[in-house]
């Protein structure tokens, strides 16, 4: 996973953490850690792509207490950013880790759940299928992606102000994390990897913020296309403005509140 799509790195967690995480990902990781089957889940559940750990808390708060939880992520920083804000939780532990090579025993997991990161996976398939090696008989894998940019606005408009500033050689990270939505390609993926009875549901939810400027630093500045910003020789301050003027412009003033899509997929191993 050494790709630059993949970069969390130095203040992009914590600003990741303050403004995305409310504005984007709450409302879907309590919908995601529901989803978990308490059958599923015998005494160890591995969570990939952890990030800062929002999924992380609401699986601690759905798990029975002897339920061990391993929460994993490529990336150091997000994972520091995860321990400092959750603190010490029962039977929870952090550790570093590639999804599309996972460092854990075949069969050693009664779930895995992966929240907004497998977009991120450069091999999906080799993560479907390493996914499937460290799930026991019967176990669960959950986990959900967004749904396309013409179903969520906020990375819309980030991806259009984008191409306007820079037109050129506009930043394409947007395409990475809204960019992996085929229902039929999310299931023969899986199928191919060995995966049975899956399923795929769309997820619509509201993205609250108290302005539009708020939501335009976590958009610019809480993930990698800050740094295609800056390769560029563009100022990241400039184009928080103008994303936050484009977000008022298409959305209105005051707080903010945008519509979102996501799906949400669920399957077994056999």
């Amino acid at each position: 996973m050494a790709d630059s799509s993949a970069a969390f790195v130095g203040s992009i967690p914590e600003l990741y953490d303050r403004h995305l995480g409310p504005l984007l990902f709450e409302p879907y990781a309590r919908d995601l850690a529901a989803r978990l089957a308490p059958a599923a889940t015998p005494r160890r559940v591995l969570e990939l792509a952890c990030g800062t750990g929002l999924l992380t808390r609401r699986l601690r708060e759905r798990l029975a207490p002897d339920v061990a939880l391993v929460a994993t992520d490529l990336n150091e920083g997000m994972l520091e950013v995860a321990r400092a804000r959750l603190g010490p939780l029962p039977a929870l532990t952090f550790q570093q880790a590639d999804a599309q090579s996972l460092p854990f025993a075949d069969a050693e997991h009664g779930a895995v759940v992966c929240q907004f990161g497998w977009m991120f996976f450069p091999d999906k398939p080799r993560a479907a299928r390493e996914a499937l090696r460290v799930l026991a008989r019967g176990g669960q894998l959950l986990f959900n992606v967004w749904d396309s940019l013409a179903e969520n606005p906020l990375g819309r408009v980030v991806h259009e102000t984008l191409a306007r500033l820079f037109p050129a050689d506009p930043p394409d990270f947007y395409r990475v994390p809204f960019g992996f939505h085929d229902p039929d390609a999310i299931r023969a993926q899986l199928r191919d990897a060995g995966f049975e009875r899956i399923e795929v549901e769309g997820v619509a939810h509201t993205a609250r913020a108290p302005a539009a400027e708020h939501a335009a630093i976590g958009l610019v500045r809480g993930n990698p296309v800050v740094a295609a910003i800056q390769q560029r020789g563009g100022d990241p301050e400039h184009v928080v403005r103008a994303v936050a003027s484009a977000l008022r412009a298409q959305l209105g003033a005051g707080p903010l509140e945008a519509p979102m899509r996501a799906l949400a997929i669920a399957a077994r191993r056999p």
